[in-house]
């Protein structure tokens, strides 16, 4: 065969499907990859031909294919639960294998990773990146100065990744999956546009029935698993609990740009790949550890401080109480909640030389870029959302709170009790926020029945002055929400 050359490969459904054979193919640590003459699907086969012929990795991977694919409908046959409408966002989010080859050996078809995940030519004026794929470290290690600008994004997009990525890992551990090496390799992020797509999906871990065919990647490794690589007894294997250190690895990186265990602790003075071991393993010390300071980095100035409440304490639980204790770790869900209640706390920064360029207010009396330490000189506001307690009619209790800015869109999970900010939600913006004449309204876009602080109904495109203590409905229907305004005179 000769590269450029078109071969045809059979589906197990008995489809086919054309791909170009290249005697220089990309080469993993387990497949190769061809491409179908439109580039829309990667064809893959394995390196080894005993792993080809191995019948426990195919059922594994046809039970990745069928019932536990989250981008695919229960009803044709993927995960349990899906919806077509759900199997479409995942769809975006997993690099998930769509079909196996039958001839002319065993092997998996994969989506094409969209064009946003790969470099351009302006991606970069000193290194040649185009074509290369955007791996997360390219935007969290050192080689980020030498991307352009426009490439490496901002706070806001940064966070946005970091929630897309929760989401994404949530709902493969609700399928029942773990990844086994999620990583900055595995992970590839586009910061202009705050997304993230998960590949190497075909090595899932089905947990007590396939287990994981590699360990992971250094600096995502879990330290249990690297602290029995050694041993024959005792030894612990990637699982859901594994990925719940690799992915809070992967959202500190995405927010600070900095590994949370690598400091400059020592931990071995006999060889630098002993004190690695320990570093990341059996000795590993969180670099922001409120009780250990012994690997804190003398220069670290933005810290976990800067988030919101929330994202701090699960940064302490992933790696302070869990880090050494897998069952203490947050779920993924718990991640997406909380970087979600974060992102509801944005706010811009108005020093038009700031990188980062927005910020999370985690006080409205004092609220200050933790990055270029820009002081907010306005008056900060609070929209306190509350949802009526079930059976017990006005008892309202808190759901969720907004620090509001200028063009700032609301949606659904902001009207209404029962609707949540996750891949079921409708993108459409039901109001949004808008500075006028020295007036800060509420805009209503498309809200059902919203009123005043008087009781009087806001028709669409009419809005509510959000003043200090007022108090109205987001929406008439029984599940709307109760706001209540908060205008706080901060320390400026």
């Amino acid at each position: 065969m000769q590269s450029g050359e078109t071969l045809t490969a059979v589906l197990e459904s008995g489809d086919t499907i054309q791909y170009i054979y290249d005697a220089n193919a990309p080469r993993g640590g387990m497949k190769h990859t061809y491409f179908t003459p439109d580039k829309k699907f990667a064809v893959q086969f394995f390196n080894r031909q005993e792993d080809a012929l191995d019948p426990r990795l195919q059922d594994r991977i046809r039970t990745i294919v069928g019932i536990y694919n989250p981008t695919i409908a229960e009803e044709d046959g993927g995960a349990l639960g899906n919806t077509q409408k759900t199997a479409e966002y995942f769809r975006q989010r997993f690099c998930w294998p769509v079909a196996i080859v039958r001839q002319p050996e065993f092997g998996i078809v994969c989506p094409a990773y969209p064009d946003n995940f790969f470099f351009d030519a302006g991606a970069s004026a000193v290194l040649n990146l185009k074509g290369k794929d955007k791996k997360s470290n390219w935007f969290t290690g050192k080689n980020r100065k030498y991307l352009s600008p426009a490439e490496r994004g901002d706070f806001r997009t940064m966070l946005k990744t970091a929630i897309g990525l929760s989401r994404t890992i949530r709902r493969m551990h609700q399928a029942g999956l773990a990844h086994s090496d999620l990583s900055c390799n595995n992970v590839l992020i586009d910061p202009k546009t705050g997304s993230a797509v998960v590949i190497d999906i075909d090595s899932l871990v089905v947990p007590n029935k396939y287990p994981p065919e590699v360990v992971g990647t250094r600096g995502y490794i879990a330290p249990e698993v690297l602290a029995t690589m050694g041993s024959d007894r005792g030894r612990i294997l990637p699982s859901v609990l594994t990925d719940l250190h690799a992915l809070p690895v992967l959202i500190y990186e995405y927010l600070f740009f900095r590994h949370p265990l690598i400091g400059p602790k020592i931990y071995s003075a006999d060889s630098a790949e002993e004190d690695d071991f320990l570093a990341l393993g059996e000795k590993a010390t969180f670099i922001e550890d409120p009780n250990d300071t012994s690997n804190r980095p003398p220069d670290l100035d933005v810290t976990i401080g800067s988030l919101s409440k929330g994202l701090e304490r699960l940064f302490i639980r992933a790696f302070v109480d869990g880090l050494h204790d897998p069952a203490e770790r947050p779920t993924a869900m718990e991640w997406e909640t909380e970087l979600l209640k974060a992102w509801d706390r944005l706010y811009p920064c108005a020093n038009p030389q700031c990188e980062k360029r927005w910020f999370i207010v985690r006080d409205e009396n004092d609220p200050v870029c933790p990055f270029c330490k820009t002081r907010v000189r306005e008056k900060i506001i609070r929209l306190g959302l509350k949802s009526e307690m079930r059976g017990r009619h006005g008892v309202y209790r808190e759901k969720s709170d907004i620090i509001v800015y200028d063009r700032m869109p609301l949606f659904d999970w902001h009207i209404y009790s029962n609707v949540h900010n996750d891949e079921k939600a409708s993108p459409e913006m039901r109001a949004y926020i808008a500075q006028y004449k020295g007036m800060w309204l509420l805009v209503n876009h498309g809200a059902e029945g919203m009123t005043s602080p008087s009781g009087r109904l806001v028709p669409k495109g009419s809005a509510v002055e959000l003043k200090d203590a007022a108090l109205f409905r987001m929406s008439g229907k029984d599940n709307g929400l109760l706001c209540e305004v908060s205008v706080n005179q901060n320390k400026s």
